[in-house]
């Protein structure tokens, strides 16, 4: 190689080392932030079953709930409330 491609593959090589601690960083700071909503008594993996729901189109959401109702109901079960 180059000294411009080797200098390239350095500084891409740096760049994706920077994203990945920032990464570290995000998640640390996320994990922490569910700590402290368990210790407030919020349920953590409803909290991320929202998260989740909140990401997702108002479409992709009626789909994903109707696709929820048609195996609960195939199960014998209701679902309480609607997403």
């Amino acid at each position: 190689m180059t000294d411009t491609n080797d200098d390239m593959l350095r500084l891409l090589i740096e760049r994706i080392e920077r994203q990945e601690e920032e990464k570290k960083t995000i998640s640390d700071s996320i994990r922490e932030i569910y700590s402290e909503a368990k210790s407030h008594g919020y349920d953590v993996k409803i909290l991320r079953a929202v998260i989740r729901l909140r990401a997702m189109e108002e479409n992709e959401r009626q789909e994903y709930q109707a696709v929820l109702d048609t195996y609960m109901t195939a199960l014998g079960y209701m679902t309480a409330i609607s997403l």
